[in-house]
């Protein structure tokens, strides 16, 4: 299954790279995440509930970044494992642009499930995973526009803050703790 697409955020690269790397961030922003651990040089585990057609399972698994030119474009591999469900593992390309006073984020996606997931059909599969896709990039938008970051995992946040005025510290400090 290939998917390939393209979102505008209001946020310069560097933001965007912060939070694309933030665990917290993208525990937020996976749905049905219920734990992410690790940085991006050792990789996360994660711990996602799912339920695709008939079939609901909790998949267990790593995610780690390579090729990583930051803050422009890295390769994000993954696999998980949801016991009989079965499991999922793919590759996703992302790349950083600036565009205007924003960021474009595009990515290309290649996933394949086995077990009683594959059993499902590629039509109720493809379907589901664009709609994880889209539910999750919306999301990540959101979380990076309306600046709800996590103050300890994103340097983009925290690097100003270590310059700025006690007012601007206390801005960061009031967004952070969303």
């Amino acid at each position: 299954m290939q998917l390939t697409d393209e979102r505008e955020i209001a946020a310069d690269p560097a933001r965007v790279w912060g939070c694309l790397t933030d665990p917290e961030v993208l525990k937020r922003c996976i749905p049905g995440c219920q734990e992410m651990t690790g940085t991006p040089d050792a990789g996360y585990s994660a711990t996602v509930v799912q339920k695709v057609g008939p079939v609901k399972a909790t998949f267990r698994g790593e995610v780690k970044l390579s090729e990583v030119v930051e803050p422009v474009s890295c390769t994000i591999t993954g696999q998980g494992k949801g016991g009989p469900a079965g499991f999922a593992k793919g590759a996703a390309d992302i790349a950083l642009a600036p565009n205007g006073e924003g960021t474009r984020l595009s990515y290309d996606v290649e996933a394949k499930v086995g077990g009683k997931l594959a059993q499902l059909g590629s039509r109720l599969i493809d379907g589901f995973a664009r709609k994880m896709a889209d539910e999750f990039f919306d999301r990540f938008k959101a979380e990076v526009e309306d600046g709800a970051l996590a103050s300890a995992g994103t340097a983009a946040a925290a690097a100003p803050a270590a310059d700025a005025s006690i007012s601007d510290a206390d801005e960061v400090e009031r967004l952070t703790t969303r």
